[in-house]
């Protein structure tokens, strides 16, 4: 059967955890979306091998092609972090990064406190994080020294 670009979107994602073998490869996709304002990638293969090392990151994937990535770090006992959530431009708007999202919040169910950042001016993944029981708890200038503000969102249970 043909993949169209209709069956290619209802097709499902699936997360392959990544490690730090993996480090050309998310910081390539980590470039796609770099934005010096909304979305500041991982700028040197430190940083990015220290995301790696850190926190559970895994390869979002569509029919075997890597699409975006997501990540989270263990903060303490009931309380973990949402460290990266990004989706390849060409594949934005299909609902990926909403099911990634999902799936990782089902793996954090035991949580009761989950918190990520995201710069004010990102509209769709402000809509996103409200739409699945974020709230704003706080804004904080300058969060990664680049001189941009970011919002703190929480997600308690």
């Amino acid at each position: 059967m043909e993949n169209s670009p209709h069956n290619q979107e209802s097709l499902p994602i699936t997360l392959e955890q990544a490690t730090p073998a993996d480090l050309e490869v998310f910081m390539a996709l980590e470039q796609s979306v770099k934005n010096s304002t909304t979305y500041p990638s991982s700028s040197t293969p430190e940083d990015a091998l220290d995301e790696l090392t850190k926190s559970k990151v895994y390869f979002i994937k569509k029919e075997g092609q890597i699409v975006g990535n997501i990540g989270y770090e263990i903060k303490a006992e009931d309380c973990a972090e949402i460290t990266g959530l990004m989706v390849d431009p060409r594949y934005q708007n299909q609902g990926i990064g909403r099911e990634a999202l999902t799936a990782i919040l089902d793996e954090l169910k035991g949580m009761k406190r989950i918190e990520l950042v995201t710069h004010p001016e990102n509209d769709s993944a402000l809509s996103l994080y409200q739409s699945l029981g974020f709230h704003i708890e706080s804004r904080v200038e300058d969060y990664y020294d680049d001189g941009q503000p970011r919002l703190v969102l929480v997600k308690t249970t």
